[in-house]
C-alpha cells in the first residue's frame, strides 16, 4: 500500500495565546481596555483589574521583558483576529498552478472528474498544468494522451485559454491553460466583494467561499486519486 503523503494544505498549529491564570511569570507589563499604559504589576493584580471588569487578560507580547499583557474582551478579540486574517488572506490569495496528472490508461470517468476539477481551478483563477505520464509500452502510443488532451480543451474552451500547448517532455506530455480574461475580472471583483464585506462584518461573498470549497475538495480528491494509481502502479511493476 502506499504511503500517505504529507498534505501542506493542513494548518499546522500556531503559537497559543496565553490568557488569564495560564499567564504564569510573575509580572507583566499591562495595557488597560481603552489603551492606556498601566505599567509594570504584579500578574495577579493584573488579573484581578480585568475580572473586576468582566474582561480577560491577554498576553499580547510573549516575547518582551516583562511580556505585555492586555486587558480586553477575549471573545471579541479572536473574532477581530480572525476577521483580519481572513480579510488578508482574500485580498493577498496567490494564484498558483495546479497540476493534474493523467495516464494514457485513464477512463472517460475519471477524465471527467479531473476536468471538473480543472473548471473548479480555472474558476478561482489558478492556471492548469496537465501531465500526462507514460510507463513501459505506453510511450509508444502518444496519441492516446493527445486525444485525452484535445477533449479537455475542448471542454475548457468557454472559460481557459491555452498557455502552452501539449508538448513531449521525456516520458511526459503536458498541457498548460490559464482564465481567460472575463474570468479573472469575475474572480477579481469577487475576492473586492468578500474582502469590504468582512470589513462591514458582513458575511463573505458567497460566491468566493464556494470557490475555495470547491478547490480544497478537487485537491484532496485528486491527492486520493494519485495514491490510488501509485497503488496500482506498485501492483503492475510486481507482477512484471
Amino acid at each position: 500500500m502506499a504511503m500517505r503523503r504529507f498534505d501542506p494544505r493542513q494548518q499546522q498549529r500556531g503559537p497559543q495565546i496565553r490568557i488569564n491564570q495560564r499567564i504564569r511569570v510573575p509580572e507583566i507589563r499591562v495595557i488597560g481596555e481603552d489603551g492606556e499604559m498601566l505599567g509594570i504589576l504584579p500578574t495577579h493584580e493584573a488579573l484581578r483589574r480585568a475580572q473586576e471588569r468582566g474582561l480577560d487578560l491577554v498576553e499580547v507580547n510573549p516575547k518582551a521583558d516583562p511580556p505585555v499583557c492586555k486587558i480586553l474582551d477575549y471573545g471579541k478579540f479572536k473574532y477581530d483576529e480572525k476577521k483580519k486574517a481572513r480579510e488578508t488572506r482574500i485580498k493577498t490569495a496567490a494564484f498558483e498552478i495546479k497540476e493534474i496528472k493523467l495516464r494514457p490508461k485513464t477512463d472517460d470517468h475519471d477524465l471527467d472528474f479531473k476536468t471538473r476539477a480543472a473548471q473548479a481551478f480555472l474558476e478561482a483563477g489558478h492556471k492548469v498544468k496537465f501531465t500526462v505520464r507514460f510507463r513501459g509500452r505506453e510511450i509508444t502510443h502518444p496519441q492516446v494522451a493527445q486525444q485525452q488532451l484535445d477533449h479537455i480543451v475542448q471542454k475548457l474552451e468557454e472559460i481557459a485559454v491555452i498557455e502552452v500547448r501539449p508538448a513531449m517532455e521525456q516520458r511526459t506530455m503536458t498541457l498548460l491553460v490559464a482564465p481567460k480574461a472575463v474570468v479573472m475580472q469575475k474572480v477579481q471583483t469577487a475576492r473586492a466583494q468578500a474582502a469590504k464585506a468582512l470589513r462591514k462584518d458582513r458575511p463573505e461573498d458567497r460566491e468566493l467561499a464556494r470557490q475555495d470549497a470547491d478547490v480544497a475538495k478537487f485537491e484532496q480528491q485528486l491527492a486520493d486519486a494519485e495514491d490510488e494509481d501509485d497503488e496500482d502502479d506498485d501492483e503492475d511493476e510486481a507482477k512484471e
